[in-house]
């Protein structure tokens, strides 16, 4: 152990706990020990504290037991003589300096509440994100999941200039990480650089710019914390099981970039603790033997450009990059950037013009593999700002390809086009919305380069289903109002399909276990009138899953004897979901929210909680962040009933499962639904009054609650009781 090191982490540890014990009395004095304290839209507390402790700081109060606890962490100096280079004590005083950081930023957001933006995205005049709330939290843990973002980079300092800045963020982007940004080196900021580089930074280009100072490195170890009891189902205060899940399943590293000070030395203590090796753009003592990292601990004196490879190597990062025959950068970290304004070059569909997406099987002789057709006006044949109408019509062709594939790969067309620099992708089907920017023309982008796009990626991900694809693009309206009227005759029947089916007659279910990584215990089964919980698998997307990929996480399920049908319990279903969660559950209920309902993870799009008092559910989906009537926002919700357990009275589903038969049928069903954010039923929109209609109740939709009239359970009672709501007949839900 580095005597130069441990010395200089321990000094910066004595330093941020002084700093923010001061800042504590301070805010003591001005505000009273019950002020309030929290990071906005969370239901983690101050999660390092709260996961590594198990303590809520809910009060400033509760911080001087946790100062006490800091104080009793923190080793003494280094002795210029006879130190003992002992590990241990330094990752004790940079446990310490995470503790005081996190309560120093807590104080910041009390001091002043608009520090930070609120959001995924900085504004004009504030770039800086602060603590990510848990909307955002779930979110992008699904790219966690299923490997579209293997791990991030957390960077502190600046880069010698903006260029060397965009260059780096770049590279770590092509390797598909989120790069977490704070702190200062000479008064310049990565942040700061990649912005004066015109580099587009937040959350959706995964270049989240934490903060100004080095406390902010806080909320990068906060959110491995969260995901760690969000996802793989760790209470609060078993702080080894955290330190272990980050070090085996949350791929991260820190980066320094600059002269490296006492505060910065302490930052990297902490990191280690979670498994986070620490890489250095300075010449600074390093840490090369293995132990609580994967390999080494502190590597120095990387070149700028050697230091990402390097980075990912020293931690253990598995990744593969596909090379995209594309002018422009490819790969998950642009999937989020937007295209705005002046910088659009064309603009497709979005309500401006007509734009459709379709996935047809063909022939084997009707298409040539690798063939892009553009039937229409090409990017370099429009002026700046043009709208165009566009259809992207993909025919597949092979001997295992089967019609029910055709949505599998059309779903697949949003994320791979979004993938390529400079390009906006938004919806599917027939209300896709395009975006093409100045520089990716500049840069020689052409509309067959999304053709070049599919052809390379599908092969890629999918060729074991089909043998040639062909991608023909239209660009004149008359051949794009043509393929809308075909693509939705295609929908149609294909919506039939799975609309026709019912639970009864279908003797085969199958798992989706995606999730498991995060939550282990979570298990869940898809049958036709129960979609997945994150809304993205039906019954015909898994079967497909499962054909494409027999290994796979979609896996045929015979559900076997019925045990009981009302609340949707079967033989076969629940050996398989004992097996699949290790015997932690060994049993639960498709239909049902009060007995033993369906485990829920963090990744489902909505979640249902009984209201007593008025007989009845509500349900929210994660969009919505105010209030609801059961006293808990989405958030706290989530932390209540998601990482794999089964919770009475709360259950997750997906949105469009809210319209299908069998939602909540052992308690009743829709005539139970008493509130649901408003932007939920404008979505769910004719699924939703068809539904009610079929159920003898029309005007269903306007007797249920939503946040214009009602935000207590109270309100609600008031306004079934107005509106004569079905659920105030039905027997007990209790």
């Amino acid at each position: 152990m580095s005597k130069i090191i441990a010395a200089a982490a321990i000094r910066g540890a004595h330093k941020i706990v002084d700093e923010a014990e001061e800042k504590f009395k301070q805010a003591m004095d001005k505000y009273g020990p019950n002020q309030d304290v929290a990071f906005p839209n969370t239901a983690y507390y101050l999660p390092i504290i709260y996961g590594i402790l198990g303590e809520k700081v809910e009060k400033l109060k509760d911080m001087e037991r946790i100062f006490k606890k800091c104080r009793l962490l923190l080793p003494e100096h280094v002795r210029e003589k006879c130190h003992l280079p002992y590990l241990g004590p330094v990752l004790d005083a940079g446990m310490a300096t995470f503790f005081a950081e996190e309560m120093f930023e807590a104080i910041r957001y009390i001091d002043d509440p608009n520090f930070y933006v609120r959001g995924e995205d900085p504004s004009e005049s504030n770039i800086w994100l602060g603590a990510a709330d848990d909307v955002i939290l779930r979110k992008r843990g699904v790219e966690f999941v299923d490997g579209t973002a293997p791990g991030f980079a957390a960077i502190l300092g600046a880069a010698p200039d903006p260029k060397t800045a965009a260059d780096l963020a770049l590279e770590i982007q092509k390797k598909n990480l989120y790069i977490f940004m704070a702190g200062e080196h000479e008064g310049k900021r990565f942040s700061e650089q990649l912005v004066e580089a015109g580099v587009q930074i937040g959350w959706p280009t995964r270049l989240a710019s934490f903060g100004p100072t080095h406390h902010a490195t806080v909320f990068a170890i906060g959110f491995a914390t969260r995901a760690a009891m969000s996802f793989g189902g760790i209470n609060p205060g078993e702080y080894r099981k955290i330190l272990i899940y980050n070090k085996d399943r949350c791929f991260a590293f820190a980066m320094t970039m600059g002269f490296v000070t006492d505060e910065w030395y302490a930052n990297g203590a902490g990191a280690i603790n979670w498994g986070f090796p620490v890489i250095a753009d300075t010449p600074i003592p390093e840490i090369l033997p293995t132990g609580v990292c994967t390999y080494e601990h502190v590597v120095a004196n990387q070149p700028h450009d050697k230091i990402v490879a390097k980075a990912v190597e020293v931690r253990g990062l598995q990744i593969t990059v596909t090379e995209i025959p594309v002018p422009v950068a490819y790969g998950p970290a642009f999937e989020g950037e937007r295209v705005r304004g002046d910088d659009i070059h064309l603009e497709c569909g979005g309500g401006r013009t007509d734009m459709v997406e379709v996935v047809t099987s063909v022939n084997m002789d009707e298409i040539e593999d690798g063939k892009v057709i553009v039937v229409g006006p090409e990017l370099a044949d429009v002026p700046v700002g043009s709208k165009l109408p566009l259809a992207i019509h993909v025919q597949v062709a092979g001997r295992k390809m089967e019609s029910d594939y055709e949505p599998i790969l059309e779903r697949q067309i949003h994320h791979l086009i979004n993938y390529a620099q400079g390009i906006m992708h938004i919806g599917q089907r027939d209300i896709a919305w395009l975006r093409v920017s100045k520089k990716a023309v500049e840069k020689g982008f052409k509309l067959e380069h999304l053709g070049s796009i599919l052809h390379a990626k599908l092969h890629t991900d999918f060729g074991a289903i089909f043998d040639k694809l062909q991608v023909t693009l239209y660009t004149e309206s008359d051949k794009v109002k043509e393929m809308l009227e075909k693509a939705r005759a295609i929908y149609r029947e294909r919506d039939a399909r799975v609309e026709g089916m019912t639970d009864e007659t279908t003797p085969t279910y199958y798992s989706c276990l995606l999730c498991q990584s995060f939550a282990p215990n979570h298990v869940c089964v898809v049958s036709p009138e129960r979609t997945g919980l994150c809304g993205s698998y039906n019954w015909l997307d898994c079967k497909a899953s499962y054909e494409i990929n027999p290994t796979g996480p979609n896996q045929p399920i015979e559900k076997g004897e019925t045990i009981d049908p009302k609340l949707g319990q079967w033989k076969g279903v629940n050996e398989f979901v004992e097996k699949a969660s290790r015997g932690n559950v060994t049993h639960y209920n498709f239909y049902s929210i009060m007995q033993d309902p369906m485990t829920t993870c963090g990744c489902c799009e909505c979640i249902a909680a009984v209201l007593p008092m008025c007989n009845a559910v509500m349900t929210v989906n994660r969009d919505y962040t105010g209030d609801t009537p059961c006293g808990m926002k989405f958030t706290t919700l989530a932390g209540t009933a998601g990482g794999g357990q089964t919770t009475p009275g709360f259950v997750g589903h997906s949105k469009y499962n809210v319209c299908q038969r069998k939602y909540l049928a052992g308690e009743g069903g829709l005539l139970r639904m008493a509130w649901m954010p408003k932007s939920l039923k404008d979505e769910l929109g004719d699924k939703l009054k068809k539904r009610a209609e079929e159920l003898g109740y029309p005007n269903l939709v306007d007797m249920i609650a939503d946040e214009t009239v009602a935000t207590t359970e109270e309100e609600v009672l008031a306004h079934l009781e107005k509106m004569g709501h079905p659920c105030l007949t039905l027997e007990s839900i209790l």
